[in-house]
This record gives structure tokens, C-alpha cells and sequence, in this order.
């Protein structure tokens, strides 16, 4: 049995937290906030950073300069449709997006919304931990290894899983101290 596949599998959801939570709006500029915004172009689909120069002017402010300035436009709407909570304002050549002051009721409410993105990834831990619970067993069955070190896989496994939670967890907590702090 390869504990190493159900180690990357977990791996890769704790990753995605990790996008998520650089991607949440907690009354900071960050370049996240923007990056993943699809921007319907004159010539197609491109994520803003594709289409722009992004900077970061002050705690508050964002710039973002298309390359090509006949898609400033694009990019403003793209902004505005996005739903991200930014508003846009177009400066002739390029839109600066200015980060609002959150709320303490905006602060909890994104301090639940962190709780419930930490929650989604330990059910795909949870997931992971019964596909290897699983291979261990079919192993087992197959006589291709014995009791001794099929209990030796499932603590393993259950060590593997308690490791991740425990970074979930951690992760959870640094980010809803960060929002309710700033």
C-alpha cells in the first residue's frame, strides 16, 4: 500500500485552503484579491494578472494597469461582476480598487466562512483517510501483507490524518486571529 498518493491527496486540499484564505477579503490589499477574476477580453478569457500590471499602492489601495488600454473597460466590469465586494473606479489608464474597512459583523461573518473552509477540507482529509483505510484493506485481503503490518498502516494512516487536522486547524486559527485583529 502507497501511503504516499493519500498523503499528496491531502496535501493538495490543504493547499486549496491555503488559496482560499490568501484570497479572502479581510479589509487588506493583496494581489489575491484580483488574480483570479476572469477578464472577457477582446481576445478571450484572461485572469487579470494575464491582462495587467497589479500593484500594491498602500494597506488599502490596488492599481491595476492593463497592458493593452482599450481593455480597461473589461477589466472594470470584470471587477464589478467578479461579486468579490471591490469597487472599481477607472482613472483613464488604469482602475484602482480601494479595499473597504471591514465591519465587526463583516469580521465574524468571514471568521465563519474561514471555520467552514477548514471544515470542507478536513471532510476531503476524511475521504482520503477511508480510500487508504480501504487499500490497506484490499491489501490485507489479498494476503499481501499480514495483521502485524496492516495495524501498523492504519496508525500510520490515523497519524497522517491527525497531522493534517491539526495543520487545518492551525491554519483556521491564524486566519481568524488575523481578521478579527486588523
Amino acid at each position: 500500500m502507497d501511503l504516499n498518493t493519500h498523503s499528496q491527496q491531502m496535501d493538495k486540499a490543504i493547499q486549496h485552503l491555503l488559496g482560499e484564505l490568501k484570497a479572502l477579503q479581510v479589509g487588506r490589499a493583496s494581489a489575491w484579491l484580483v488574480e483570479n477574476i476572469t477578464v472577457e477580453a477582446s481576445y478571450g478569457p484572461m485572469k487579470i494578472p494575464q491582462i495587467a500590471h497589479v500593484t500594491i499602492m498602500d494597506g488599502q489601495t490596488i492599481k491595476i494597469e492593463p497592458r493593452d488600454k482599450n481593455e480597461l473597460k473589461h477589466v472594470e466590469k470584470a471587477i464589478y461582476d467578479a461579486n468579490a465586494g471591490l469597487t472599481p473606479q477607472n482613472e483613464g489608464s488604469y482602475v484602482i480598487v480601494k479595499i473597504p474597512a471591514l465591519t465587526q459583523d463583516r469580521r465574524t461573518e468571514i471568521t465563519k466562512q474561514v471555520k467552514a473552509m477548514g471544515e470542507d477540507v478536513k471532510g476531503r482529509i476524511r475521504m482520503a483517510r477511508q480510500e487508504a483505510m480501504k487499500d490497506n484493506k484490499a491489501v490485507f485481503d489479498a494476503k499481501e501483507i499480514g495483521e502485524d503490518e496492516s495495524k501498523r498502516n492504519e496508525r500510520e494512516i490515523d497519524a497522517l490524518v491527525k497531522t493534517m487536522n491539526d495543520k487545518v486547524d492551525e491554519l483556521v486559527k491564524n486566519k481568524s486571529d488575523e481578521i478579527m485583529t486588523i
